[in-house]
């Protein structure tokens, strides 16, 4: 048995080993169910409630399944690790399908069946329907040449917007009370003098729909759960087991949860509802589990109802059901910006309580205990460390980092609160938010903070350099600036990068806003505005703006290349005067062929971001200021705000193998640095300078950063180590960073791993801002985790 399944109990093994065992298999289910209502209602009602009777057919009509010994019920597709298809949004073609099976990495099992049908039924009525089609149709041809170059990506391209997170609503309020809440608005809507009365009491109607549906759905569980115990005759364990399943799912969501198993229980129902309803980029997360759970837990236990053993099973039934859920499939760049099955579910654990106290409690402990046995893909988790949090809360969850699967990652709450202060939400609201996804800022329960997609940032300098050109195709996709020849001072190739980037992002913003406006027309979300304030307060859905907030961020990439690629021109053409335009360029053009002693040159006598080195940090604080200059507090269709952050999933790799060699020694093709993290191997001067280097970015300005870290696993041993990660965190914070994660392995291993990945089954790494294991990745991003600087000295 290994060390971190000693704490379970043989029910937590058994269903463990299920969701571990379980083939990701492709289910065409929810294809049918949604093709079915489409072709009964669409084009007859408004859209809503096409939205809303999808959904009620949706709840009423996929299967339902309750897995051998489990405690919380609730499968998004037929049964554990089988993902549906979301043909509205992207309707796959055979050979998608065939690429979706056959593929080494991220493959999904798909039957003839499913081809079939797929074929037959499925294509025939959403060909050149599915918001995928829709929007590259509407796309300009700019657009389109710059996503073909990977100037950018789009998510919403495959999947719908709904990047957020619960709130406490759902723990004080069942279905019930918010149909109530619906039915009284909808009578006090002013048809003489609100001129959008009819399209709010029609989102409104669609939200009490969903919410009887919600209802519907638990109740078709109630009865399996009851039948299934009348069935169960020998074991009158199981059986008085699955009548409690029953009556759970007859009080919630129609009530709200009056204990600690319902509270969980509800929460899993919304989180199905929200997932079924559309393929949200980031699934749908709980937030702050640990301080809406801890009154359930504390009254439990006074009142002798609950015991910890207990209410820790349940909480890993609960990490059972999320790793039974992979992310339905990807293809072509979405696939490559994201390549993973996990779904993006975070759990934040700490934190301050709206009145500004600590939000450590007794559920916090419990939680990273279960974090640590269960060692899940799903859900992600993450700490969120304030200064007022006990060095316990922090040094429980290094026990579990530098056990090296990195789980949990550390987030700055001071930092992350006053990021959102920054952004116009409230106080109250900014410190019952946090972060999800990766690392994403937002008001938990009330704001939809939508990923528009990943933005190039080197790819930008690649063109500049070549005069708007695209060197991959060779058409003029950028501006046309001056030949670099021409340039007398750095400050002018800063002018002329900024101009590109400014046209570049300008071209983004006008896709988004296209897309914005389909999606809030043509694609509405009524189960899920239910759920997030101030939706019904507004009459308004959550993807026209309905949320109490709402803000969109582009994220940018390779910060770190591209400051390195500056600081290497800066150095060698401007200052030292080592080389000069046309033998950088030809050396560029030519993936530095008969120059590998330039390339050396370059990347080992060039000042490197993250060494605390003031001429590179001043770079690459430069080229920040330019990228947050051209796209925050910039407006959005729904009423939003753009704002940026900094995290790559696995874009990283993609936009590395769309770029020729870069001026900083970096070979054709090869990935870009990740996050704001340095370039791979650049970082020459431990921790302490890296953590300074990425400290001169203000943080503050962003939504979100994400910087990871790779240390030897001697380095963290003892109370020494674990004390000296302690203080690390800390420090960082103190300069207002925003997150911090570990990587805790040495490169061996992970080459051991590439040699033999039989024998290394089970090695999870930290990727960007989730885990994965290792023989998930590709071969280029495994590539590129070795390559990180393993640091072996605090």
């Amino acid at each position: 048995m290994s060390e971190e399944q000693r704490g379970m109990n043989e029910r937590i093994r058994k269903l463990r080993q299920q969701s571990e065992g379980a083939v990701p298999v492709l289910s065409i289910e929810r294809a049918v169910l949604v093709t079915e209502a489409y072709r009964q209602h669409a084009d007859k009602v408004s859209a809503p409630m096409l939205r809303a009777l999808t959904f009620k057919y949706l709840m009423e009509k996929k299967s339902i399944c309750i897995n051998d010994g489990e405690l919380i019920v609730g499968e998004r597709g037929p049964r554990p690790q089988e993902t549906p298809t979301y043909p509205e949004l992207c309707c796959h073609t055979l050979e998608d399908l065939k690429v979706i099976s056959e593929r080494g990495k991220i493959a999904f099992a798909v039957s003839d069946t499913v081809k079939k049908v797929q074929q037959e039924t499925v294509i025939p009525y959403w060909h050149g329907k599915s918001m995928r089609d829709k929007i590259f149709s509407q796309m300009s041809n700019q657009w389109q040449e710059c996503y073909e170059a990977g100037l950018f990506t789009e998510f919403m391209e495959q999947r719908a917007p709904g990047h957020t997170v619960a709130g406490g609503k759902i723990y004080g309020q069942g279905m019930l009370g918010l149909k109530k809440e619906l039915a009284e608005t909808i009578a006090r809507l002013d048809f003489a003098n609100d001129m959008q009365a009819y399209d709010k009491r029609e989102q409104l109607k669609a939200m009490y729909l969903c919410a009887d549906a919600l209802i519907s759905f638990a109740g078709r569980h109630a009865v399996m759960a009851r039948e299934l115990a009348d069935r169960c005759e020998v074991d009158k364990v199981r059986q008085q087991e699955l009548r409690q399943i029953a009556s759970v799912c007859e009080r919630v969501p129609a009530h709200a949860p009056r204990n600690f198993y319902e509270a969980l229980q509800y929460y899993w129902f919304v989180h199905l509802g929200v997932i079924t309803e559309l393929n949200t980029w980031d699934a749908f997360s709980p937030g702050r589990l640990d301080q809406h759970l801890a009154p359930f837990y504390q009254s439990g236990i006074s009142e002798g109802t609950l015991s910890r053993e207990k209410a820790k099973e349940l909480l890993e039934c609960f990490w059972v059901k999320f790793n039974n859920q992979p992310a339905p499939p990807k293809v072509g760049i979405t696939l490559q910006e994201s390549g993973t099955y996990t779904d993006f579910a975070n759990i934040s654990l700490g934190g301050l309580k709206s009145d500004g106290a600590d939000g450590v409690n007794e559920v916090t402990y419990l939680l990273l205990e279960v974090i640590d046995e269960m060692k899940l893909l799903q859900p992600s988790t993450n700490i969120q460390v304030s200064k007022k949090s006990p060095d316990r809360f922090i040094r429980c969850a290094g026990e579990i980092i530098r056990k090296g699967w990195g789980q949990p990652s550390v987030f700055n709450v001071e930092a992350v609160i006053q990021e959102l202060l920054r952004q116009g939400k409230t106080l109250v609201d900014a410190r019952n938010g946090g972060t999800s996804g990766c690392v994403e800022a937002g008001a938990f329960g009330n704001e939809s903070y939508i990923l528009t997609g990943y933005f190039n940032l080197t790819k930008v300098l690649e063109i500049t350099l070549n005069q708007g050109v695209d060197p991959g195709s060779g058409k003029l996709i950028g501006l046309e600036t001056p030949d670099p020849r021409q340039f007398y001072g750095f400050s002018q190739l800063m002018d002329a990068f900024e101009k590109q980037l400014h046209h570049f992002i300008e071209i983004k913003i006008a896709g988004n806003q296209i897309i914005e406006k389909l999606y809030a027309a043509e694609m509405p979300a009524p189960f899920l505005s239910l759920v997030i304030d101030d939706c019904l307060k507004n009459g308004k859905d959550y993807n026209a703006g309905g949320a109490r907030y709402n803000t969109n961020y582009i994220q940018g990439v390779g910060i770190g290349t591209v400051t390195d690629s500056l600081a290497a021109i800066k150095t060698h053409i401007f200052d030292n005067h080592k080389y000069n335009w046309d033998e950088m360029l030809a050396a560029l053009n030519e993936n530095f062929a008969d120059r590998e002693q330039m390339r050396q040159f370059l990347s080992n006598k060039t000042p490197r971001y993250g060494n605390d080195d003031d001429y590179a940090d001043s770079i690459m604080r430069d080229v920040f200021t330019c990228f947050l200059r051209q796209v925050d507090g910039r407006k959005t269709i729904r009423g939003g705000t753009y704002r940026i952050n900094m995290l790559p999933t696995t874009c990283h790799v993609y936009f590395g193998s769309v770029i020729g060699a870069t001026p900083d020694g970096r070979k054709a093709g090869m990935p870009l640095s990740e996050g704001i993290s340095p370039v791979q191997g650049a970082d020459r001067n431990g921790p302490t300078a890296v953590i300074k280097s990425a400290a001169k970015m203000d943080q503050l300005l962003t939504g979100g950063t994400l910087l990871n870290l790779k240390f030897t696993p001697r380095l963290l041993d003892g109370s020494k180590g674990l004390e000296s990660l302690i203080y690390l965190i800390r420090s960082y914070f103190r300069m207002d960073g925003h997150h911090i994660q570990f990587n805790v392995v040495d490169a061996e291993t992970l080459k051991q791993a590439q040699k033999d990945p039989e024998q290394y089954r089970n090695l999870i790494v930290r990727v960007a801002g989730y885990s994965d294991y290792f023989n998930n990745l590709s071969e280029q991003l495994q590539d590129e985790i070795i390559a990180r600087t393993a640091h072996d000295l605090l």
